[in-house]
């Protein structure tokens, strides 16, 4: 029997019991319609997770018993960081679910010069709450015990400065493929960062911007990929290259 595992950013404990939010709580009322002593996991993105049963459901409320950590993990030794150029609707949801499957770290959402949606108001935290709600749903599903970080949104040149390691950006028109770059190329903590551009591509300044802040430019192959298929596709390669897709993670 698959046993629900959910999000529960909160201390938590062996013996503990403790109440669901209501986001929690309705999902396993309404959803889920687990019973009392209902197996379920939790875990708080900080690594491992606990074993749980339901203690009580009821109207308002859901309780959970804490019953056992386990130390788990499927975390890959490669760190990879995601600078994603804002697209559209369904495409930037995608790349933001498929993202966390793959193993990513850290995804942060990029304005750039060729961003077709535009932010007024409330619009954008509201927009930032939901990707990070589709990490956390993510990290559920995949079974991770690590929760990836979405920070703010951030303009292209203020983020390419702060970046380190293997610092990669998506080009369709550069001349070096990943498989050309060596694994000498991962510096210490062995991390990765990849920046990919909105529906657009990037412009002639920024591309100047991330060659000027180290970043390579790369090409996926002789065709030019969605901006959704580029990230997960480059996401795939550098976890088969260098993370935990091949036999024997560099």
């Amino acid at each position: 029997m698959r046993v629900s595992r959910l999000y529960a950013p909160i201390p938590l404990a062996t013996g503990q019991r403790i109440e669901l939010d209501d986001d929690n709580g309705h999902y396993v009322r309404t959803v889920l319609r687990l019973k009392t002593e209902h197996p379920l996991i939790l875990f708080n993105g900080q690594g491992g997770e606990y074993l749980c049963t339901v203690a009580e459901v009821s109207r308002k409320s859901v309780s959970i018993t804490v019953e056992k950590w386990q130390d788990r993990s499927v975390e890959s030794r490669l760190h990879v960081t995601l600078g994603l150029g804002i697209s559209r609707g369904d495409r930037m949801d995608l790349v933001v679910q498929k993202a966390v499957e793959l193993g990513v770290n850290q995804i942060t959402p990029l304005l750039t010069e060729r961003c077709v949606v535009q932010f007024k108001g409330e619009k954008r935290p509201q927009r930032l709450l939901h990707w990070q709600k589709i990490v956390q749903h993510a990290a559920e599903q995949s079974g991770r015990t690590i929760l990836p970080a979405m920070p703010e949104i951030e303009s292209l040149p203020a983020w390419v400065e702060q970046q380190q390691g293997l610092k990669i950006f998506l080009d369709p028109y550069a001349e070096t493929t990943l498989a050309e770059l060596t694994p000498e190329a991962l510096t210490t903590g062995r991390r990765v960062t990849l920046l990919t551009g909105p529906e657009g591509g990037f412009s002639d300044q920024e591309r100047n911007l991330a060659k000027a802040a180290g970043f390579i430019p790369v090409r996926l192959g002789a065709r030019i990929l969605r901006t959704e298929t580029a990230s997960l596709a480059a996401l795939a390669a550098v976890q088969l290259l260098w993370g935990d897709f091949g036999k024997e993670p560099l």
